[in-house]
């Protein structure tokens, strides 16, 4: 199986740019199960994509998507983390330009601390609904409920789209990089002070509870309040425009058999990403 049905020529470990490691993992999720059935339906989804993109005028998979064997480590929270920072230090070390999707949140974890022992200076961009910040959850610190704790103490965390947190999580926020919800739609502005906030490297990790949800119900904890997809991709446009992008995840994705249509946002949103990051590097 190849990445969104791409021929077998652009989808070789040897010869492609782009990795793609599917985590399908929800270990710790804490309402709606399912995330482990992420990926098999980012896939399916990506599999019925048009995958020219109109702005870039470009077909990035051209570039090469390998599709790398899925994390499955499931024993605990703990030794998940460690897998996927095993797996995303891997192919880092390599060259190729990592990416993830889960799963849940949790994953992340394993994800940022690849990603910060091989860039300096590296801004961890959190598009999320949650602050994520808890010290730990559940007897555990590598919860989905904690997926940038570490992230706050190791790299520049930078948040967008947060809208609810706990009161535990406060003094863990620094709210001269957090951009909320209600901030982001009363601000002109926000995208440009948010940048302002970034260093040169940059990984983004996107729980897709960001987007609002009536267009995205499909995660494990949909938030009302939520920002829509060209609030998302224009910042992340404008990120690439002028920041060294190094890699990305995408997680929370819980799909429903009824409704398709977060899991094709989800696959457009990979595809997207990536078009953006490759028409810069031509």
């Amino acid at each position: 199986m190849n990445y969104a049905g791409i021929p077998d020529e652009f989808a070789q470990l040897s010869s492609s740019k782009i990795v793609l490691i599917p985590v399908p993992y929800d270990g710790t999720s804490t309402w709606i199960k399912g995330s482990e059935k992420g990926p098999d339906a980012f896939l399916e989804a990506s599999e019925n994509m048009e995958i020219y993109d109109i702005e870039t005028d470009s077909e990035v998979y051209k570039n090469g998507v390998y599709l790398a064997d899925a994390v499955t480590e499931d024993a605990s929270p703990e030794t998940m983390v460690d897998a996927v920072h095993k797996a995303a230090s891997k192919y880092i070390k390599m060259g190729k330009f990592v990416t993830l999707f889960g799963g849940e949140h949790s994953v992340s974890i394993g994800s940022i601390r690849a990603f910060s022992e091989n860039y300096n200076d590296l801004t961890v961009l959190q598009f999320d609904a949650h602050a994520d910040l808890r010290p730990e959850y559940d007897g555990s610190k590598c919860n989905h409920a904690c997926a940038v704790h570490e992230a706050q103490h190791t790299t520049n965390l930078v948040q967008i789209g947060i809208r609810s947190m706990d009161v535990v999580e406060k003094p863990f926020l620094k709210k001269e990089n957090c951009f909320f919800a209600p901030q982001i739609y009363s601000d002109p502005k926000w995208m440009e002070k948010a940048l302002s906030k970034i260093t040169e490297n940059v990984f983004i990790t996107i729980d897709l509870d960001v987007f609002d949800s009536s267009i995205m119900p499909s995660t494990g904890t949909p938030e009302p309040g939520g920002l829509n997809w060209y609030q998302v991709i224009n910042f992340i446009k404008l990120v690439v425009e002028n920041k060294n992008v190094v890699g990305f995840d995408i997680m929370e994705l819980c799909p429903n058999k009824v409704n398709k249509g977060p899991d094709f946002l989800a696959a457009k949103l990979y595809y997207k990403i990536l078009s953006e990051v490759f028409n810069k590097k031509s």
